[in-house]
């Protein structure tokens, strides 16, 4: 069987594959350095479902018992994954795959974890220190040892291991079918097309994200200027070969996983950052735009269920860019992110020195927005980070709901964003079991798909580290029922 794509959901599908018995061979788009698709450049949490920190601490075996007395694990159990997946999907989440994602998520680490996959807590962006304890309460506790990099580098050793063959610079353009299915793909490997028969095809190569004309095609009016989060071989193609014979596009085509990403990052992702251009630290303080003015609640909930949606709200701002405003009261809380070298950042010890500094904004009204908000903080109730502690703002016309702090005390500093999109989220229609239907929403015999490229699991927005656990999830279901599908040859 042919696996197209080399992330987190094309690996997982075929180690799975390989352990139900078929002969897998992966095709990865990308040359070998660039290997592991939007995998590669993610901050590597998974969110899944756990009853105890005992499952953690299997997970993470090596934990001392110092990190154990020092962290508050929680739970995070079925209902609440459920509940956080409807409320910020907005109630349309196809309910059957959410239900196989959030059922299969706990199972799907510990085998990863059996796979070689190494787990650490995370602690710096999920955790805030509140009376000497880290504090995970926001369902994103563990993440890949080495972010997304070290996620990709440990499925490629386990791929390895199994026996998976991989080939890079394999552009896959068509899939091979008939009437009796998909059996196989034409390709072009390292300059050479040919066509390469399989009983199976497991499609895992990403969304439309890195396609600017698609982008403006479909998600609208100014996404073609966003910056690409990630990799830059994410162009739809998986998605437009089963378009080709017939598949049935599905879910939420003009929206995306978008976030704050550094104003002067380059058009595509680093390897060698990562997730480091990301600037998620704005509960903690305001965002401004050009005009000065706040356009946002910044404490609407917990940084994990707004992130993945203020990347279109900044799009949609004058210039396409905001500014984050912090104050010294704050600054120790910002996420590490926040002191690369690569960063676009200002600094002064006055409010009007910064405001000064801050390249292409309304200086007299950023000024009145600050002061505005000042005036408008409650101070009556305690903050603290590691709940939604209902500190906010009275009488504005765009509220902040939590966290909120005066912007009083210096020094100051002043981060640019601009739209830094993911992934989007329409896409292929597939079953409980990673097949993919048809318009008349029949499978299409020998054709599966998982990852990026699957419809109508998130729309607007999406709960952070469910999309590393939705590749993992669906990737090891496709794989397994591709395997099958292999053994028995098509329909």
């Amino acid at each position: 069987m042919v696996i197209v794509g080399g992330g987190n959901a094309a690996l997982c599908a075929a180690l799975s594959a390989r352990e139900n018995g078929a002969s897998v061979l992966v095709l990865e788009r990308a040359p070998e350095s660039e290997r592991g698709g939007n995998s590669a450049y993610t901050g590597g949490t998974m969110r899944f479902v756990y009853d105890s920190p005992d499952e953690i601490y299997k997970l993470v075996p090596d934990l001392t018992p110092e990190e154990k007395a020092t962290t508050d694990f929680g739970t995070y159990p079925e209902a609440r994954f459920f509940d956080d997946f409807y409320r910020v999907t907005q109630y349309r989440t196809d309910p059957d795959l959410c239900e196989a994602l959030i059922k299969g998520s706990n199972e799907t680490m510990h085998w990863m974890r059996g796979h070689g996959v190494r787990f650490v807590p995370r602690y710096g962006s999920q955790a805030p220190k509140v009376n000497g304890r880290f504090k995970f309460s926001s369902g994103s506790t563990l993440g890949a040892a080495g972010a997304g990099a070290g996620l990709v580098d440990m499925l490629y050793t386990a791929v390895g291991r199994a026996g998976v063959e991989v080939r890079y610079d394999a552009v896959v353009r068509r899939l091979l079918h008939s009437d009796d299915g998909v059996h196989g793909v034409e390709a072009k490997i390292r300059g050479k097309t040919t066509q390469i028969t399989a009983s199976a095809v497991v499609l895992a190569c990403g969304g439309f994200q890195a396609n600017a004309e698609w982008r403006a095609r479909y998600l609208g009016f100014g996404w073609d200027l966003a910056k690409v989060r990630g990799t830059r071989y994410n162009t739809g193609d998986g998605i437009r070969m089963a378009l080709d014979i017939g598949a049935q596009p599905y879910g939420n085509w003009t929206s995306a996983h978008a976030v704050g990403w550094d104003l002067n990052a380059p058009a595509y992702g680093d390897p060698a950052i990562g997730d480091g251009f990301g600037k998620h630290s704005y509960i903690y303080g305001i965002m401004v735009n050009a005009e000065g003015k706040r356009f946002l609640d910044e404490g609407a909930d917990f940084r994990n269920f707004t992130y993945a949606k203020y990347g279109k709200l900044i799009l949609n701002q004058p210039g396409q860019y905001a500014w984050q405003i912090f104050d010294s009261k704050t600054l120790p809380l910002l996420r590490d992110s926040y002191h690369i070298k690569q960063v676009t950042k200002v600094r002064a010890d006055t409010l009007d020195a910064l405001a000064d500094k801050i390249d292409g904004v309304d200086k007299e009204q950023l000024l009145a927005t600050v002061a505005e908000f000042n005036a408008a903080v409650r101070d009556d109730v305690a903050f603290d980070a590691s709940i939604k502690d209902g500190r906010g703002t009275r009488g504005l016309a765009i509220p902040k709901s939590n966290w909120a702090q005066t912007i009083c005390d210096g020094p100051f500093e002043a981060y640019g964003v601009t739209c830094g999109i993911t992934f989007t989220f329409g896409g292929l229609r597939i079953t409980t079991q990673g097949e993919v239907l048809d318009v008349e929403e029949h499978p299409i015999p020998g054709l599966f798909a998982a990852g990026e490229l699957v419809g109508g699991i998130f729309y607007f927005n999406y709960p952070g580290g469910s999309g590393l656990t939705n590749g993992a999830v669906f990737g090891r279901i496709a794989g397994r029922s591709a395997a099958r599908c292999s053994r028995q040859g098509p329909a």
